[in-house]
């Protein structure tokens, strides 16, 4: 029993079938006594009506008219076994009635009572009315209730049966209906144990029937399906790291096999020291890097989110990226319009144009020209970083974004930059887009310039651009 207890499906089905069980007996009830009772007042009312009119008619004409009233009445044919009648003088001597004397001198007068009546076909139940006359003759107005008593017996008896009828069908339906949702629920436990068990592809199977089950297992198989797809880049991206860690690794470890080989020069063990030192330095980075994504993408934050004055920033990267511009014979050009502000994190921000300045510099070639600009646009900044390089095809703009991803493995970098640029932005509530400028590459960041900003849709953003968040 006390599985059955602990189940929901058990318990909810037990409440609905107790809820129709007690609808089918609250309705008999209200059935049975509304249908007795409404009877019983048409009778009352009946009786009463005929014992006025009676005594009217006595008042008016006097007892002889009111004696061949009632035989008249009684044998009309009209209700004529169910009526009683009685008109006796004040001596008690009958005048005319279906009924021999009434013996109970101190039965109260004008009320209708219940009383077993003495006729010819034997006693029987019946409803009276006693009113005393004027000259002190008595006039009695009855019914036989035995039809009345039969039918009440016969709705009695209805009741019992639809209700047994009733409960059995309230106790089948909540044994199907147990049954049911109990099938639903152990669809769903199984798939989630076979899913436990680590066969992910497996699904909650939905009949398409637009239910709560079906939207539950709806559901439940789009979060399998992102758990499915954040495992495969988890999977995609462990393999990645241990491809890019082993390249180096396995070259810093030949560097130093080779010049610890026969008798060793100092200035061979200097150049492998400094070839390791720089390629662990560079796998530090890699980590770094990678480490800022992760944190960007869980939503973690070094530091509340402040006021920023783009042009403040820009203007500081500028003055770090002049030399490095001008020795590769690349013009860097500041595009601001007024004096965008956003909340954000000064780092993160810096940290966004930082690598898409260094993507330009390392791909779009020399000599070359990179624009940055910033603009205000009601509750969102726009900013730009163009140049007029090769560009990316239009193909590989979703992989870019993607890390490790390296379109060209000629240039020396790790594939992070753009994942970066795209989990900070993301950040902040943005969106970053990758277009064509025609010659060259455009990347368009669309930042809100509050925490709780909702994205535009491209109608509300400036040249109409399309809002898809890579990455």
């Amino acid at each position: 029993m006390d599985r059955f207890w602990h189940s929901v499906a058990f318990r909810l089905a037990l409440i609905c079938g107790a809820l129709v069980i007690a609808s089918i007996v609250l309705f008999s009830i209200v059935f049975y006594f509304a249908t007795i009772g409404v009877m019983a007042r048409n009778t009352d009312g009946k009786i009463a009506s005929i014992s006025k009119r009676l005594s009217d008619d006595a008042q008016t004409f006097g007892l002889s008219s009111v004696a061949k009233r009632i035989e008249f009445t009684l044998s009309d044919g009209v209700d004529s076994d169910s009526e009683i009648l009685l008109l006796s003088d004040p001596n008690g001597k009958k005048l005319a009635g279906n009924i021999s004397s009434w013996a109970e001198r101190s039965t109260p007068m004008n009320q209708v009572l219940d009383r077993s009546i003495l006729r010819t076909s034997g006693l029987s139940p019946s409803r009276v009315l006693l009113h005393q006359l004027e000259d002190g003759s008595l006039l009695i107005v009855g019914r036989d209730m035995q039809d009345l008593n039969e039918i009440r017996i016969l709705i009695a008896r209805a009741v019992v049966l639809g209700g047994i009828l009733a409960l059995l069908l309230a106790v089948v339906g909540t044994l199907l209906f147990r049954k049911q949702i109990e099938k639903r629920i152990s669809s769903i436990r199984h798939a989630t144990i076979d899913i436990e068990a680590g066969n992910l592809n497996r699904r909650i199977p939905v009949s398409g029937n637009p239910d709560e089950f079906d939207r539950l297992g709806a559901d439940i198989n789009r979060m399998l399906d992102r758990i499915q797809h954040l495992m495969d880049g988890v999977r995609h991206v462990s393999n990645t790291i241990a491809h890019n860690l082993r390249t180096p690794l396995g070259l810093i470890r030949g560097h130093l096999e080779e010049s610890m080989r026969g008798q060793p020069e100092l200035i061979k063990l200097e150049q492998a020291g400094i070839f390791a030192i720089e390629e662990i330095d560079n796998l530090i980075l890699v980590l770094e890097k990678l480490l800022q994504i992760a944190e960007a993408e869980s939503s973690t934050r070094r530091q509340p989110f402040e006021q920023v004055s783009i042009r403040e920033v820009v203007t500081n990267l500028l003055e770090l990226y002049d030399a490095a511009a001008e020795d590769q014979g690349v013009s860097i050009v500041m595009n601001i319009e007024g004096e965008p502000v956003i909340a954000g994190d000064k780092d993160l921000l810096a940290g966004i144009l930082a690598n898409l300045i260094d993507n330009a510099l390392k791909y779009a070639g020399s000599p070359a020209e990179i624009c940055i600009s910033a603009q205000q646009y009601g509750d969102y900044v726009c900013l730009i970083v163009q140049d007029n390089g090769p560009g990316i095809p239009v193909e590989e703009r979703p992989k870019v974004v993607q890390r490790f991803y390296r379109l060209n493995r000629d240039t020396r970098g790790s594939g992070l930059g753009l994942s970066i640029v795209s989990a900070f932005t993301q950040l902040h509530g943005g969106s970053m887009d990758i277009e064509d400028a025609e010659p060259g590459l455009r990347i368009r960041i669309t930042l809100p310039n509050n925490t709780h900003s909702t994205q535009q849709n491209s109608s509300q953003l400036p040249n109409g651009q399309s809002t898809l968040t890579q990455g």
